[in-house]
């Protein structure tokens, strides 16, 4: 998936083969299957990528981003 800047996308869950540890972090921020993320900025060479939630901003390089099952969320 593309990850387009200024975008909103809904977290469906994650992938099966996602390092536990970086799902239980993920968990921990708030970044709940469900929950919505907004994609701030990305790196002019496509890494890394700013997202933000409710409860925090990070910057995830786009292989621990592509982890995550999103959906985008239009209108």
């Amino acid at each position: 998936m593309t990850i387009k800047m200024r975008s909103t996308y809904r977290i469906l869950g994650y992938q099966p083969t996602v390092n536990p540890a970086w799902r239980q972090k993920l968990l921990t921020m708030g970044m709940l299957p469900g929950a919505v993320i907004e994609v701030v900025r990305v790196a002019p060479m496509g890494d890394p990528i700013e997202i933000r939630t409710r409860r925090v901003s990070l910057a995830v390089r786009q292989r621990d981003l592509s982890a995550i099952i999103l959906e985008e969320v239009t209108g």
